[in-house]
């Protein structure tokens, strides 16, 4: 599982980010199932890489949400 880049994600269309959204979540419970049960995952960052790559999705859902909404409260690096 290779994370994925903001680039590859923006280049999505809004149907391609929910349906990559479940297949990550769903990943992602399968993985975490695993641990639960004391196996050893195949690749221990897996569900690391996991979360961030479904943190990003939804970061940028959230930004071309707010874009087509004309949202003015956009976060800059003075409000930090």
């Amino acid at each position: 599982m290779a994370l994925l880049r903001p680039k590859e994600i923006r280049e999505m269309d809004a149907e391609a980010r929910k349906a990559k959204l479940k297949e990550l979540r769903s990943e992602l419970m399968h993985e975490r199932g695993v641990a639960a049960m004391g196996g050893a995952p195949p690749s221990p960052g897996k569900i690391r890489a996991l979360r961030k790559s479904i943190n990003r999705l939804m970061t940028i859902m959230k930004e071309e949400e707010r874009r087509t909404r004309g949202d003015k409260k956009v976060r800059t690096e003075a409000t930090k």
